[in-house]
């Protein structure tokens, strides 16, 4: 996948620098060629040694070497190759970057490129909450520098939320993702759910699931990226919007029919919320009080729309292709086959959602992609390789319809 191209990687001072290790493995293995630039900060975390095995290449770290000035110069280093990755991108780096200071090798490396560039945060979750780190963001962004991650949960602070290093697979999917010819789905529609539905009972309780829409707005953005002009329909969740994507928002399942309707037609719909099946039939205005001498109120529950079904099924304006997701506690790929064969859809991806496996509000899944030609079973990877995967997949059918 790599075909040689040279990945320059600059490892600045934080914990998640041991994560560059095995991102370096993983892009040696899809045929990039990668050096790095050690910075003082991030030795303390990962030695020269360890990368240089690792790269097969001499590892960079003083800006004032004079060996290196005359083999290898901060110039012709940070122009020789095709891309610059800084992981971990801490905040301090990330601060220099923006102001466009040059104290080190990495710093002056970075200011000297005339290559792309991508950052790849880690840093506390109020460090990346702070104003400061959100201008120098958006100060790196409108310079053109890509960013992967961060995403959220525990970190070795002993604190939780945004701001962990993504894993070496979404590192390298997003490197792939860059060299990978732009545009294969433009002049494409494409039409994506996400989240779980919220069905009221009242004016402030709702009927819901776990799913957090990690994975839907994934392969929203895996799509736009590949050029497909994408429409993203999201129930409630914590998820930033993914760039490049119309977002429209929505709370109940018949909101969200109504807005995948109106988004049609489209050449893929990619249907990844996680739907209530049910909704109450006459939600209450207002607040239903709870009074002791009262018993508790009973529920009448009617079906909700089926959206899968109904895309699936859709006379003149149905998709090229109809995906649907069937999220299993048990007999996943048994109850997939027939969920496809039942609701008509193209293809069925199947992902056990059972207690332990992580996969509701996680960051990884493990899917069985479910068509005609049968199951094809996908290792466990993060939300954003499955995303990816996906997308090539979507680009490779549709190409076949062209």
């Amino acid at each position: 996948m790599g075909q040689g191209n040279r990945i320059l990687l600059i490892v600045s001072g934080g914990i998640a620098a041991y994560k560059c290790l095995d991102a370096i493995r993983r892009l040696r293995e899809h045929g990039f060629a990668v050096r790095c630039i050690l910075t003082r900060a991030g030795a303390e975390f990962v030695t020269p040694m360890s990368l240089a095995a690792l790269s097969q290449d001499k590892v960079y770290e003083d800006l004032f070497s004079l060996t290196d000035e005359s083999g290898m110069g901060h110039i012709e280093l940070s122009r020789d190759a095709d891309l610059v990755l800084v992981a971990p991108a801490t905040t301090n780096i990330l601060a220099r970057m923006a102001a466009g200071i040059a104290d080190d090798l990495a710093t002056t490396a970075l200011l000297a490129t005339d290559k792309p560039v991508m950052v790849a945060p880690a840093m506390n979750v109020r460090m990346w909450e702070h104003a400061a780190t959100r201008a120098n963001l958006a100060t790196l962004e409108e310079r053109g520098v890509l960013r992967v991650g961060p995403t959220e949960g525990d970190m070795a602070c002993g604190e939780w939320g945004m701001g962990r290093m993504a894993e070496a697979d979404d590192i390298v999917a997003a490197v792939e993702a860059f060299f990978r010819p732009k545009g294969r789905l433009k002049g494409r529609r494409a039409l994506v759910t996400s989240g779980p539905t919220h069905e009221a009972i009242d004016s402030v309780r709702y009927l819901a699931n776990r799913s957090s829409g990690k994975q839907g707005h994934a392969i929203a953005a895996a799509l736009a990226r590949l050029g497909a002009d994408t429409t993203l329909v999201s129930g409630p969740t914590g998820q930033p919007d993914p760039p490049g994507v119309a977002v429209v928002r929505v709370e109940s399942a018949v909101e969200m029919l109504e807005a995948c309707e109106h988004a049609l037609p489209v050449d893929a719909a990619v249907l990844a919320a996680a739907v209530a099946d049910w909704r109450v039939a006459d939600p209450v205005v207002g607040k239903i009080k709870k009074k002791a001498t009262q018993a508790a109120p009973t529920l009448i529950l009617t079906e909700n729309p089926d959206i899968l079904a109904a895309l699936s099924n859709g006379r003149g304006r149905r998709p090229k292709l109809v995906i649907g997701f069937a999220a299993e506690t048990d007999s996943v790929v048994e109850n997939a086959v027939a969920k496809r064969a039942a609701k008509r859809c193209d293809w069925i991806l199947a992902n056990d959602v059972s207690p332990g496996t992580g996969t509701f509000g996680g960051d990884t899944n493990t899917v069985h992609l479910v068509s005609a030609d049968g199951v094809e079973d996908w290792p466990t990877l993060t939300k954003r390789a499955v995303a990816e995967r996906l997308a090539e997949r979507i680009a490779d059918s549709l190409d076949q319809t062209r």
